[in-house]
């Protein structure tokens, strides 16, 4: 069974990502458009030919993107992509935080040697002005 592509909302979805308004790419159109014949578009499953021409014009995106944008198919391919090629995807978030935690403990024990062998250094002195 072949999935239907809905125009509309592949034409939202580049509207969007271009950072559009409805009544911006309305006023591009032509005096006939407005934002409510936007959304009106943006719910058509199939949008007229003509009309995908002048989109395509107005947004600077090919008229087969439009008919075959699958959101379902670029989600699997970065998911595909993020799982494989990705050193990210062996990204283990709780090793990630015993690291630091370690980096964190060495740190914190560095400092209280530190202090001691002050703590050292002072009390010599302390016995050495006694004496």
């Amino acid at each position: 069974m072949e999935k239907l592509i809905h125009e509309g909302r592949n034409l939202k979805r580049f509207r969007e990502m271009l950072g559009i308004k409805q009544e911006t790419l309305a006023m591009s159109l032509g005096e006939e458009w407005n934002q409510k014949k936007i959304s009106l578009l943006e719910q058509k499953e199939i949008i007229e030919p003509v009309i995908l021409e002048h989109l395509s014009v107005a947004l600077k995106i090919p008229v087969p993107a439009f008919r075959e944008f699958d959101p379902e198919i670029v989600l699997l391919r970065l998911h595909q992509n993020l799982t494989e090629n990705s050193p990210q995807a062996s990204f283990q978030p709780f090793q990630k935080i015993i690291e630091i935690y370690e980096e964190k403990i060495i740190v914190l024990y560095e400092r209280m040697l530190a202090c001691e062998r002050e703590k050292v250094e002072i009390m010599k002195d302390m016995v050495t002005r006694i004496t």
